[in-house]
């Protein structure tokens, strides 16, 4: 039954980021000259610096913030997978060497190892893609790296986990089986043994979504993640942060970028909690 109301409540998160941008009567970049305006009638969370809505750029920066969080732990999910099969099927020598790869790329800091990456390559990304057919992706470069780095820093716990259950389930009669048909490796690790882990993976994936949203929101609070004139809700935070004084406070521009934040990794966070207890 809680399962069912995190479920749902996630849900009309999404379904609000998604579809909220384009039932509001502003647009996510629409300048006014009210500006600081507290939350109102007119705008019901208020506005910015630059007189936006906050309400809009609030879900516009929900759909981004959730995307790299959906995209970024299915890269670790697809890496994490078949590097934790490989290595447990294929055991001995070959897991050894891989496990210990693991544990060398587990010393290293991983939010360090992704503003490396998006340094070294940010600026050749779009000077590559400006030279394709994919120019149009240009000036997304920066959300398209932090897809795929912190993809590949979030893949080390979910091989550690596949890799142990894989360890136990080769030695069962019906892979043993499988292999006495002649079937090939590929396949007994596609039909016979996934299938197996399949339910831990679904677990991990929801306890993965939170950890990207919130290093993809540490990342865009440095301003090292979503550049203008993209959106997400660690750029609103920075946004707001930038505007403390002891004057004057916005303090909407503050409080509600961080309770969108916040509730949403709370419900991700009780979801695979659950489903961690379920599976048990």
């Amino acid at each position: 039954m809680k399962i069912r109301i995190f479920l749902i409540a996630f849900i009309l998160i999404v379904g609000a980021a998604v579809i909220g941008p384009w039932l509001s009567p502003y647009g996510v970049s629409e300048v006014s000259s009210m500006r600081l305006a507290s939350p109102s009638l007119t705008h019901w969370l208020g506005t910015d610096l630059h007189g936006r809505d906050l309400l809009t750029r609030l879900l516009y920066g929900g759909r981004i913030s959730l995307l790299v969080g959906l995209v970024g732990a299915s890269v670790s999910l697809l890496v994490g997978v078949a590097y934790g099969l490989t290595a447990g099927y294929l055991g001995g020598r070959i897991d050894n060497a891989m496990m210990r790869l693991v544990d060398t790329l587990y010393a290293l800091p991983r939010i360090v190892l992704v503003i490396v990456l998006i340094s070294l390559f940010d600026l050749k990304l779009k000077g590559f893609l400006d030279t394709t057919p994919f120019a149009f992706l240009a000036p997304h470069a920066r959300l398209l790296l932090l897809f795929v780095a912190l993809g590949l820093v979030e893949w080390l716990t979910l091989a550690r986990i596949v890799r142990a259950q894989v360890l136990s389930i080769k030695e069962r009669p019906f892979v043993l089986s499988s292999r006495l048909i002649g079937q090939t490796t590929p396949t007994i690790l596609i039909r016979q043994i996934l299938p197996q882990v399949f339910p831990i993976v679904l677990t991990y994936l929801t306890l993965a979504l939170p950890a990207v949203i919130l290093e993809e929101s540490f990342l865009s609070f440095l301003g090292l993640g979503v550049q203008a004139p993209l959106a997400s809700w660690g750029t609103l935070l920075a946004d707001g942060a930038s505007l403390l004084n002891p004057i004057h406070t916005p303090w909407w521009c503050i409080v509600f970028p961080s309770f969108a934040l916040a509730s949403s990794l709370l419900l991700l966070n009780f979801i695979g909690d659950q489903l961690k207890k379920d599976g048990r």
